[in-house]
């Protein structure tokens, strides 16, 4: 199904959700806000794919970088997050990711990302399968306890370098010893300007590359096998959530309405409405951590 789509990179897709929305408006009804019958269709499920966006981790008080106010310094993260930004001024970019991968170290999983972790592991003892396909690369959701992850855009405490593509796992507090104390987001800070030569290096003999953040960039591609692994779990759930995601980024914006068209219940769990509420089966009107712990809990025809 997923595969009728022929690009796979990264952009805002608000236009095309909006103009596939009006052209199907007719043929839909208002979504149900009714957590017994959402609970029944939960109840039949056996494979639940669980879509996640900056909203689950935005309860947790990370910053989004969308929206109003959102902004680094002076810099809206889609001005940042390219690769043409990464070639101009490496340092700067670095000062970005740098100040988010500290961040995260004074911010921890909330009740959304520990329901979506207890559920999953609860309901694999039932033989049955919960995987989360996210958009954030924050890795709440593996702290939480989830196991099932797939990370469309990658993670921030994963490097590859510019020259022999090494992907490795980094954690490293600074990340290099030049952006100790930098990447301050004050819209007063002035740039860093760290020579290339002092930014993340490539630690694999004989190489010495330029390391950039693992993530996917506006206007790159999405990891194919990822990608795939993402589509066939869609192709198979039997029940999907979408959380805290305004379904703007393409191509997991197309996900919920892909898989509602095939008649399978999906449920979005956000503070606002989206371009694609119309088109799903339920919408929970508020911050995930206040629904999921319902949502997900243990069920009264499961076993004790």
């Amino acid at each position: 199904m997923f595969r009728l789509f022929t690009s796979r990179s990264l952009f805002d897709s608000s236009v095309i959700i909006s103009s596939i929305i009006k052209m199907t408006a007719k043929d839909m009804k208002a979504p149900s806000s009714s957590m017994p019958q959402f609970r029944e269709d939960f109840a039949k499920s056996k494979h639940i794919v669980v879509l996640t966006g900056a909203g689950v981790s935005a309860e947790s008080g990370v910053p989004t970088f969308r929206g109003a106010g959102g902004y680094w310094r002076k810099w809206e993260a889609q001005q940042l997050a390219t690769p043409e930004a990464f070639q101009d001024d490496p340092s700067l970019v670095w000062e970005f990711y740098h100040y988010r991968r500290e961040v995260m170290g004074t911010k921890d999983p909330n009740k959304a990302h520990i329901a979506i972790a207890e559920c999953e592991k609860r309901l694999k003892s039932q033989g049955r399968r919960v995987v989360v396909i996210t958009q954030n690369i924050d890795e709440l959701h593996k702290r939480a306890g989830s196991e099932n992850i797939l990370e469309l855009h990658g993670s921030l405490f994963k490097t590859r370098c510019t020259k022999c593509e090494e992907v490795i796992e980094n954690r490293l507090s600074p990340i290099c010893h030049a952006l100790a104390d930098k990447g301050a987001p004050d819209p007063e800070a002035k740039d860093a300007k760290i020579p290339v030569d002092q930014l993340p290096r490539c630690k694999k003999a004989g190489c010495g590359g330029l390391l950039r953040p693992h993530v996917v960039w506006f206007g790159e591609g999405l990891d194919p096998a990822v990608l795939d692994s993402a589509e066939n779990e869609l192709d198979q759930c039997d029940l999907c959530l979408v959380v805290g995601t305004s379904s703007v980024v393409y191509p997991a914006a197309m996900f919920a309405p892909s898989v509602a068209a095939r008649g399978v219940p999906v449920a979005e769990f956000n503070p606002e409405k989206t371009g694609v509420t119309n088109s799903l089966g339920y919408h929970f009107h508020g911050p995930a951590g206040s629904f999921l712990p319902e949502a997900l809990a243990r069920h009264p025809s499961e076993p004790e």
